[in-house]
């Protein structure tokens, strides 16, 4: 039998008592992939290509070590048995820890510097419970989403222009109107106005001209204003401004985009989006190695060009 076609693997092994350090090194490590005892000496962890090698690792440093170790298979003699294997790897604790430390946070009033330090540290946290999270439930993408909301008022407060909501009522508007326009929104973009103007460029406007508005910037005549106070497209009710521009063109019907905007309100307000997280990590680090807006641009409309295609398929595939 194959290692692929089982569930579990267990690491069993001894050591001298005098090799106490050698013992201590297995036991982080295993405990560092995720391993739980079984008893003393044998470690189980689910049969995933990435636990595997770092098992087979360790047991070969236990062993040269003058230790014993072996790694077997472990196939579950019945469905209960396979459901108390799984029961052993539930990470809820450390979620609803996780969530209990978030409710306490007030990152409205926390100092900007300490906010900023906490919740990389929640970052990482979550990180490390989601990647020995080996069988993941909704507590994981509650406590996801809990977080990037927190992360969402954070940037926010790093960016205090951004706009106030509007309580106008959208009109539909026709697309002839919108061709070969000039687009302005305020510069160092970032997840909505990034969004909005790869939404124009590619849904509503092919030929749209882009620029960027300093603080004391005015507006040329004629130009389309988007995601500032007293710009044409804004913030409206609970809707960003990728969203407003999709009602305001009737693109609400595309599923996809709904997810894409579903994604962007998460990450401009807060919400909850899967793909938030991790969108907001790759802009984030874009911002950290471009600094012209023209070329950041260029280079996220290729991801969400990515992210699209993905929602599509999502929602167009057979199975």
């Amino acid at each position: 039998m194959s290692v692929e076609s089982i569930p579990f693997l267990a690491l069993v092994f001894s050591l001298p008592a005098r090799n106490a350090t050698e013992r201590m090194r297995a036991w982080r490590a295993l405990k560092a992939m995720g391993g739980v005892v079984l008893r003393d000496g044998v470690y189980l962890l689910p049969a995933k290509t990435a636990q595997n090698e770092r098992l087979f690792s360790v047991a070969n440093d236990i062993q040269t070590s003058g230790g014993m170790a072996e790694v077997v298979g472990i196939l579950p003699h019945s469905p209960n048995q396979l459901e108390a294997f799984r029961t052993l790897f539930d990470r809820s604790g450390e979620y609803v820890l996780l969530q209990t430390d978030m409710a306490q946070l007030d990152p409205e009033r926390a100092d900007l510097t300490a906010l900023k330090r906490t919740l990389r540290g929640m970052r990482r946290r979550f990180s490390e419970i989601a990647a020995i999270d080996f069988f993941p439930g909704q507590l994981q993408e509650i406590t996801a989403a809990c977080l990037t909301t927190l992360e969402t008022v954070l940037a926010n407060r790093l960016n205090p222009d951004e706009p106030t909501s509007d309580n106008r009522v959208i009109a539909p508007l026709d697309l002839k109107n919108y061709q070969s326009k000039v687009w302005v929104t305020r510069a160092d973009l970032w997840i909505d106005r990034l969004a909005s103007a790869w939404l124009i460029q590619r849904f509503i406007d092919p030929d749209a001209r882009f620029l960027w508005l300093s603080s004391s910037d005015m507006p040329p005549t004629g130009a389309i204003g988007f995601d500032f106070d007293g710009a044409q497209f804004t913030h409206v009710g609970s809707y960003v401004t990728f969203e407003t521009l999709l009602a305001s063109f009737g693109l609400e019907k595309n599923t996809a985009l709904l997810h894409l905007g579903r994604m962007i309100h998460a990450l401009d307000v807060g919400g909850h989006s899967l793909e938030a997280a991790g969108f907001s990590a790759l802009v984030s680090g874009m911002k950290i190695r471009i600094q012209d807006d023209d070329v950041l641009f260029s280079t996220v409309q290729k991801i969400l060009d990515d992210y699209f295609i993905y929602f599509y398929s999502q929602e167009n595939s057979d199975g």
